[in-house]
């Protein structure tokens, strides 16, 4: 055998050096903006239904709704409240109401002590300085006792038509996860999703943010492998990626169980929820 043969038989030919690899280049901020604006038209398309999930049927109810909402679901503020409005429909009523009274009435939701305090100390500024009815301005509702940004933009984005962005905890682990900031302070995070896109789309963007973050992409498992939208996604990989296995941790409507309202707006394709102590 030739000298080439045994070198090539007997010892290891070492390989070349490695080509380095290089890294991605970072997203621009402009194919950046242009990605969340996709995502925010796909989830349209997911969620054409998307709204608001606490029922209401005026700015009252929907601002004490939301203040009840804090540190529950919406789901046992839905079922609390018919009994909470139905003795007190008005500020008037229930800034005149016995505060023990309306913290049973109210226990379900938790922390009911404070939050009585908060309601019944809102309602009575709303009929001593407002004229009893709830003011449509971000300066004058986060005056009120218990009322911060993301409640005030709860409230002027779905009882006055007002544009607002509610950075609830779905919202702010969204944006981050899509890598649209970096911010953990929900002001500026805010501010910088305001600047991405047109005001005429916040409130919306707002629901369908909330709704895929409750439904898909949740905070422990996000259901990686059904999600509509993990080809935009940076932070795929994060949750369960088999699809199989990902469609059995979707929630709500998309899980085929009742959503969070007992009285849904008609094109809610799921099931209303259930009153307080009825059978699932």
């Amino acid at each position: 055998m030739s000298g080439k043969q045994n070198s090539a038989v007997g010892e290891q030919v070492s390989p070349g050096p490695k080509k380095a690899t290089k890294a991605p280049k970072p997203e621009s901020r402009l194919a950046m903006v242009r990605r969340a604006r996709r995502i925010n038209r796909e989830l349209a398309e997911v969620y054409p239904y998307a709204h608001p999930e606490l029922d209401f049927r005026n700015p009252f109810e929907l601002l004490v709704a939301t203040v009840l909402s804090a540190q529950t679901t919406d789901l046992r503020v839905n079922q609390t409240t018919p009994a909470l409005f139905a003795k007190y429909p008005t500020p008037e009523d229930l800034a005149a109401a016995n505060p023990e009274e309306v913290e049973e009435l109210i226990r379900p939701t938790g922390f009911f002590r404070a939050k009585t305090k908060s309601i019944m100390g809102l309602a009575a500024a709303i009929r001593d300085d407002f004229g009893g009815k709830v003011p449509g301005r971000l300066d004058d509702l986060v005056k009120l006792p218990g009322v911060g940004r993301k409640t005030a933009f709860v409230v002027l984005g779905n009882a006055f038509g007002v544009p607002g962005l509610t950075v609830d905890t779905h919202f702010q682990r969204l944006v981050r996860r899509w890598k649209l900031t970096e911010q953990q302070d929900p002001v500026k995070i805010e501010a910088e999703i305001a600047a991405i896109f047109p005001k005429s789309e916040w409130t919306m963007l707002s629901h369908r943010v909330i709704f895929h973050g409750r439904r898909i992409c949740h905070a422990r498992k996000p259901a990686c492998g059904a999600c509509p939208i993990a080809h935009l996604c940076p932070s795929y990989g994060e949750g369960e990626t088999d699809p199989v296995k990902a469609k059995k941790l979707l929630k709500y409507e998309m899980g085929g169980q009742p959503g969070q309202r007992l009285n849904p707006p008609r094109d809610y394709p799921g099931k209303p929820a259930p009153a307080l102590g009825a059978a699932g």
